[in-house]
């Protein structure tokens, strides 16, 4: 069964940077990955996502042009890039890993990691 390890949170001011990693026990290719977070009055709200393979991505408003979502295959590796960070971007961010087969969806997650965003 696919395994996720989440890290790279930690405390970063407001305009700041971070980079979050979403390691993998296997090779990502057949997978999509989706970054998400709490949201008020939603279970989670995802903040980012890259198809397998083909590697489109999408992004939500909120996050566009602040947040990307490379993947490195070689490294069983899906990275959050975030910039321009807002104090409402305080949250633990969790990956998934999406993989269809036929009819049936499978879903993975990462245990999260912390992003807390302040000065």
């Amino acid at each position: 069964q696919l395994q996720l390890v989440d890290s790279g949170g930690g405390l970063v001011q407001p305009g700041g940077s971070l980079r979050l990693s979403c390691t993998a026990s296997e090779n990502l290719d057949v997978y999509s990955i989706g970054w998400f977070r709490p949201a008020p009055g939603k279970d989670r709200e995802w903040v980012s996502c890259i198809s397998s393979r083909g590697g489109a991505t999408n992004y939500p408003v909120s996050v566009k042009g602040r947040f990307t979502i490379p993947r490195d295959n070689a490294k069983n590796t899906v990275y959050l890039q975030m910039s321009s960070l807002k104090p409402e971007d305080t949250a633990v961010y969790y990956c998934s890993a999406i993989e269809v087969v036929g009819t049936s969806l499978y879903d993975y997650w990462g245990q999260g990691t912390q992003v807390t965003v302040s000065s």
